[in-house]
């Protein structure tokens, strides 16, 4: 699918295309990793935020971003990447770019060669630790085996992303309480939304620094992931940490949504909302069942964290 064949998708309503995962699994597995090294290249440059909000990426009108990210000597700094035109981007406040492109057989080391060296160019100096977070496979630096990107299923992905973090972006509207931006956790490869009763929480049993920082809060998430092992097919989620009693057994509307019992997550599998007759009002009314299911379970107050009518 090029990009004029997406734009007359979308411009036809057709907003929400296929994403089966086998279509495109090796291909998501290459683009995982490529998110994670310019994710890394955020997480030394960027200031810390609570919940590691300082490591995300953000979706954009052409795919992702860093967004602005300091430099040492004054400077701002952005990596894009352009899942549309399959180029990444990588420009500086005083108006220098330097940008490579992704091929369709683009091994990680090469995408971590060329992403380095564009730095260099534009003298910015990273100390990156560039080994794969949670995922199986040498460093990227060394990773020849994970190199298959298919432009067309990346341009499905993206298109996905844009019109969930719109759903997303409406929903977190109806909230006037703490929440995280909709952003993309490079670690999972989920977009993801969160919010917060504004209670701390009890740090769990054998967590590490960084799953007690993200859980440091009574929480609940929401968002997309493209399907994994565990969950082979591209779905919505929602859970709710800690997990209360009787989470699982509160309803959700969508007959193809459903809770696992084990980790007290709901999803909602994205073709029920792909080929629904109005995917954005299915998507909101399953986010709507998730938030109101964990925070009656969990004791929040619905009314006091609702947003009051706009003017």
């Amino acid at each position: 699918m090029t990009s004029d064949d997406l734009g007359r998708e979308v411009a036809s309503g057709v907003a929400w295309p296929a994403l089966a995962l086998e279509g495109w699994r090796n291909t998501k597995d290459t683009l995982h990793r490529y998110c994670q090294m310019v994710g890394k290249v955020r997480l030394a440059l960027a200031a810390f935020l609570p919940h590691w909000w300082h490591v995300t990426l953000y979706v954009t009108v052409d795919g992702l971003t860093t967004g602005l990210m300091p430099v040492a000597d004054g400077r701002t700094l952005e990596v894009r990447l352009d899942l549309r035109n399959h180029v990444v981007r990588i420009a500086d406040s005083l108006g220098q770019v330097e940008q490579f492109a992704l091929l369709p057989r683009f091994a990680c080391a090469d995408f971590h060669d060329e992403l380095l060296a564009a730095l260099a160019r534009l003298g910015v100096v990273v100390d990156v630790d560039m080994t794969p977070y949670d995922l199986d496979g040498p460093a990227f630096g060394e990773d020849y085996d994970n190199d298959t990107y298919d432009g067309d299923a990346v341009v499905r992905f993206a298109q996905v992303l844009r019109s969930s973090t719109v759903v997303l972006e409406e929903f977190a509207g109806r909230f006037s309480g703490k929440q995280s931006p909709v952003h993309l956790f490079w670690h999972s490869f989920d977009l993801a939304h969160a919010r917060f009763s504004g209670r701390r929480a009890p740090v769990r049993a054998g967590a590490g620094t960084v799953e007690a920082e993200a859980y440091s809060h009574e929480v609940i998430a929401f968002g997309f992931w493209a399907g994994d092992d565990r969950v082979p097919y591209p779905a919505y989620y929602s859970y709710t940490a800690p997990a209360p009693a009787g989470l699982t057994a509160q309803p959700l509307t969508a007959s193809e949504a459903s809770w696992n019992e084990a980790s007290g997550t709901a999803t909602l599998p994205y073709d029920a909302v792909r080929t629904a007759t109005d995917p954005r009002a299915t998507l909101l009314q399953f986010f709507e069942d998730a938030y109101r299911a964990g925070a009656r379970a969990a004791g929040w107050d619905l009314d006091d964290l609702a947003t009051r009518a706009a003017p």
